[in-house]
C-alpha cells in the first residue's frame, strides 16, 4: 500500500493522519498528468475572471461582435469608468483585446477558446437546469 502525505501550507499532516490512496493507481495517473504550477495559476485566473457578473456580461456581449465601452456599458448597466476597468483586468488576462478605429476603440474577444470557454458553461448549464445526461464529445 502506498501512503500520500497531505501538505497544506507549511504544516504536514501527523502520522496518524496519513491518507492511504484506494487506488493507487488511480492516484499515480493523475499525479502523472498534474499540471505544472505556473499553467494551473493561470487557469485559476481564467475562471476567476469568467466569475464575475459584469465581465461575464461583457464577454458573452462582446461574442455578438466588437463593441466600445459605451456601448459595453449601456448594455451590462455599469458606468464607462466600471467597463474600462472590467476590461483591462480581462484585457490583462488576454481575454478581450482593443482595436481602434479613429477615435474610438473597439473590443473584441481575445481568440475563440473564450467563445469555446462560454458555450461549454452554457451547455453544462442548460444539461443541469433540464436535468439532461452527459454525452460524448464527437
Amino acid at each position: 500500500m502506498s501512503r500520500y502525505s497531505y501538505k497544506q501550507g507549511e504544516d504536514t499532516l501527523a502520522k496518524e493522519d496519513v491518507l492511504v490512496a484506494i487506488d493507487r493507481e488511480a492516484v499515480e495517473a493523475a499525479r502523472a498528468a498534474d499540471l505544472p504550477e505556473a499553467h494551473l495559476l493561470l487557469l485559476v485566473e481564467t475562471f476567476q475572471a469568467l466569475a464575475d457578473q459584469t465581465r461575464a456580461r461583457i464577454l458573452f456581449a462582446l461574442l455578438q461582435g466588437p463593441l466600445c465601452v459605451r456601448d459595453l456599458a449601456i448594455l451590462v448597466g455599469v458606468s464607462e469608468s466600471g467597463v474600462s476597468h472590467q476590461l483591462r483586468y480581462l484585457r490583462d488576462r488576454r481575454l478581450v483585446k482593443p482595436s481602434r478605429k479613429g477615435n474610438i476603440i473597439y473590443y473584441t474577444v481575445d481568440d475563440h477558446h473564450v467563445a469555446a470557454l462560454f458555450k461549454e458553461a452554457d451547455y453544462h448549464i442548460d444539461h443541469v437546469r433540464r436535468g439532461l445526461s452527459d454525452h460524448p464529445y464527437p
